[in-house]
């Protein structure tokens, strides 16, 4: 199979994390090079974010997006682990939310537009050859989160991720003839989602 760069989106408790893995094997089983990745990272930038996610730090809606983009930026140039370094050494890369997931989440606060346009350095440098929206209800990823989370995050609310599937959906609307996404029934089995992941990512 040929060298590739995977991005999973959906909402919080969708089972990305769970598909990235799986797929991730089945890619390693067939004789690839990967590389598994998340976003927000695990840089000082990221970290940050995620501290602001879980209330340890406050900060403003614009703010936590224009985080975003700069951890994406060093996501993608960092010179030791960076997406481009990555691809330059042959990995497949797999990634957990890209710039889709900024997009949704922080177009319900901020000018979707805005967002995309803060993005748009990124989104010039490096596309994913296939985004993989994990489509789950809401009500359903809340349940999940309830029952497998001690704590609730910034935008782990019933409300707001209603209001970020919608997003993810005008998001794909707007730039749908730009990027090549497709949608898996999150509500099905985990195997079976495994199963429709693997189709489309084999016929690329």
């Amino acid at each position: 199979m040929k060298q590739l760069f995977i991005a999973f989106e959906g909402i919080d408790g969708s089972g990305k994390s769970t598909q990235v893995k799986l797929l991730t094997d089945k890619l390693i089983a067939a004789g690839n090079k990967v590389y598994t990745t998340f976003e927000p990272t695990d840089s000082p930038i990221g970290s940050l974010i995620r501290n602001i996610f879980k209330g340890r730090m406050a900060a403003d809606h614009k703010t936590i997006a224009a985080l975003n983009v700069a951890d994406r930026l060093d996501h993608l140039h960092n010179e030791i682990n960076g997406l481009l370094k990555k691809l330059e050494e042959g990995y497949t890369i797999v990634t957990d939310r890209y710039y889709f997931s900024s997009y949704a989440y922080h177009g319900v606060h901020v000018d979707i537009d805005w967002v995309i346009a803060a993005n748009a350095m990124s989104a010039a440098t490096l596309k994913p050859d296939i985004n993989i929206f994990i489509d789950v209800a809401p009500e359903v990823s809340m349940q999940r989160l309830n029952n497998t989370r001690g704590t609730i995050e910034l935008y782990e609310t019933l409300d707001n991720l209603q209001q970020v599937r919608n997003k993810f959906l005008e998001a794909f609307e707007k730039l749908g003839g730009e990027e090549k996404i497709v949608t898996i029934n999150g509500n099905q089995t985990v195997g079976e989602i495994a199963e429709d992941v693997w189709k489309e990512v084999s016929r690329l």
